[in-house]
């Protein structure tokens, strides 16, 4: 069944400029597809016409009959004072419309008993339980948890909330309520990773149809079973996610380029052939005028092949100071409190040159304190964070600010970075900022291209210790691209702060987690982390079981032969199971820039990891026994 149809969609803004220029596709029931293409090329443009938000000019949208249609953009108007908790409960109004019924049915049956009444009270109350009444407040405590909803936001008044916290609800709120079809755009911009997590786990098992919008590439390579890239107003298709569409997208420009210069060869033959048919055709053989006339025809059908484009990849790069020491950053008994809650106590910590860490954990942890520490900006209550001899640091920070805002890119350049003003030229245009771009002021800029700018600037000084907050927060795909090219080129030492994982994956050799005011220092990647915390929870269910199950005023049982058998087989497949998974992230540090190999390894260590996890499960359980 298709619960979704587009058929030839045109949509403009201005005269004679198509943003959809005969867009079609068909979405199955239940599928999961991500919606992709650069900024501007009308991805949400896509989805207000599918909610009816605007019209379309020309085509046909069709939705599935009976079918339920959420955008989490689309935040309604609620009544004056409403709390976020009446926004939560509002998913559910239905279910108190039936609750309400109910009561008034069962006050007028105290003294009416008759079928009618009955029969309607009977048939709401299975309403009520089949649309699971009896489950609401748990399902809005679940949902709300999940995407850090805390009880104080809950009380809050919902229109003092920020933009973001308001999206988060509004996500919150189309879950609850059940929706068919959900249309995604940018669903983590305002999503911790546990918050990211749990969303993704949510939609992994979510019954209805998916269509995402996001520059969070893990995310579409999570959820997305094929891709639709918008590109010059129509549909290209991918059967795959991100990972298969970064692939296969190149393999197509390449074809298209090899047919496009086939095709010059092609015209250059045809040509010289045709200017030599007129010239014998003027000795006296009129026929071969009419081979030419055909000849060039095929030549003007060859012309109209646009010769394919791929877009411009960053050509500047971070140069590095020498460095000639060991240690690169030292923290010593770092603690660190705003009133009664502690961000980290008695920090020890050693960075080393060429190390590159990501510092990561849920909003309000402290990474942006402790990258600010480290910059000199906050001081910690208790020890000290030093540089080591000979570092020059550089810093992007979350919130870019400039010296003079009404200065434009150019002057920026020129008066900050002490650049030529060709140099300076140069450098803007490998971060997009071309022509009279580079004349705008820098005040009038998005967050996006404030980071862009702030990184140009960065990119021309010596350094050997690069510190981001949050580098990819405000950047679209393209832009994460560049800002990737440029830190793989950089050698030296890197410390940043994101929720990003597929920039964690790809640069991350070790990860400070921040997590209910402890770091823990994991020498790996995210996902080699993540494995570990799971095995450690594993193991801590494991010791309470066994602590709580202990009962020392009785002597233990023996083991019966068979039982130990059988513990001894386990420990022996759960080694052969570990061994397996430690290859495998050998492999992935092998193939580190290989993103198809890489996940095509992560989805064999995720099924190896299951059969772990159920294998500690029986362990568990065999222990107990």
């Amino acid at each position: 069944m298709t619960d979704i149809s587009v058929k030839g969609l045109v949509k403009s803004f201005e005269l004679g400029k198509n943003i959809l220029d005969g867009l079609s596709f068909d979405i199955a029931e239940g599928e999961r597809v991500g919606i992709l293409g650069h900024n501007g090329c009308g991805k949400t443009t896509l989805f207000r016409i599918l909610t009816g938000e605007i019209d379309y000019d020309e085509g046909a949208v069709a939705i599935a009959s009976g079918k339920r249609l959420g955008l989490i953009s689309q935040i309604p108007v609620y009544p004056d004072g409403w709390t976020t908790e009446d926004v939560l409960k509002d998913a559910h109004r239905e279910l108190y419309a039936i609750s309400a019924r109910l009561d008034e049915l069962a006050k007028r049956m105290e003294t009416d008993q008759s079928d009618k009444l009955l029969s309607e009270y009977d048939r709401l109350s299975a309403d009520f339980a089949r649309l699971g009444g009896y489950d609401m407040d748990t399902d809005r405590n679940r949902v709300a948890n999940g995407l850090d909803i805390p009880q104080s936001m809950r009380e809050q008044p919902f229109d003092q909330l920020s933009g973001g916290e308001r999206t988060r609800v509004n996500l919150a709120r189309l879950i609850l309520e059940k929706t068919d079809i959900l249309l995604l755009d940018e669903p983590t911009n305002h999503l911790d990773l546990r918050a990211t997590e749990w969303l993704e786990d949510y939609l992994q098992h979510f019954k209805g149809t998916v269509l995402l919008i996001s520059h969070d590439r893990y995310f579409i390579d999570k959820i997305a079973r094929r891709c639709i890239e918008i590109s010059e107003g129509k549909a290209e298709f991918y059967s795959g996610g991100y990972s298969f569409y970064v692939v296969e997208r190149q393999k197509r420009f390449e074809e298209k380029l090899r047919k496009y210069e086939k095709d010059q060869a092609k015209i250059e033959q045809l040509t010289r052939a045709a200017e030599q048919m007129h010239l014998w055709a003027f000795m006296g053989n009129d026929k071969l005028h009419k081979r030419a006339f055909s000849m060039e025809k095929r030549i003007a059908k060859l012309e109209q092949t646009a010769k394919p484009t791929e877009a411009k990849k960053l050509s500047a790069k971070f140069t590095s100071a020498d460095f000639h020491a060991d240690e690169v950053l030292v923290f010593h008994d770092v603690s660190k409190a705003f009133g009664a809650k502690k961000l980290f106590d008695g920090l020890e910590l050693t960075v080393a040159g060429g190390e590159r860490i990501a510092l990561i954990g849920d909003n309000g942890t402290g990474k942006s304190t402790l990258v600010k520490m480290i910059m000199q900006q906050e001081q910690p209550d208790e020890g000290y964070i030093k540089f080591g001899p000979s570092v020059r640091p550089a810093y992007l920070p979350q919130i870019i600010h400039f010296s003079n805002e009404e200065r434009s890119l150019l002057d920026t350049m020129l008066y900050d970075c002490r650049c030529r003003p060709q140099e300076a030229r140069d450098r803007l245009a490998a971060f997009g900022f071309r022509g009279e771009d580079v004349l705008t002021p820098v005040g009038a800029l998005s967050g996006g291209e404030k980071s862009r700018l702030k990184l140009c600037m960065l990119m021309g000084s010596d350094i050997n210790l690069l510190i981001l907050d949050e580098p990819t927060n405000h950047l679209d795909i393209a832009s994460r691209e560049w800002m990737e090219d440029a830190v793989s080129d950089y050698s030296e030492a890197l410390l940043f702060v994101s929720h990003d994982r597929y920039f964690i994956e790809k640069f991350a050799t070790r990860i400070w987690y921040l997590n209910d005011g402890s770091l823990l220092d994991y020498r790996g990647t995210y996902e080699q982390m993540r494995e570990y915390l799971k095995r450690q929870e594993v193991f801590t269910r494991t010791a309470k079981a066994e602590a709580k199950s202990a009962k020392p005023e009785k002597p233990a049982k023996k083991s019966s032969p068979n039982k130990e058998k059988r513990l001894a087989k386990l420990e022996r497949e759960i080694a052969a199971l570990e061994k397996q998974v430690g290859e495998i992230e050998a492999l992935e540090q092998e193939n580190a820039s290989d993103y198809q190999k890489l996940m095509e390894l992560g989805a064999q260590k995720e099924e190896l990891n299951e059969k772990l996890l159920e294998k500690y499960g029986e362990w568990e359980e065999l222990s107990d026994g």
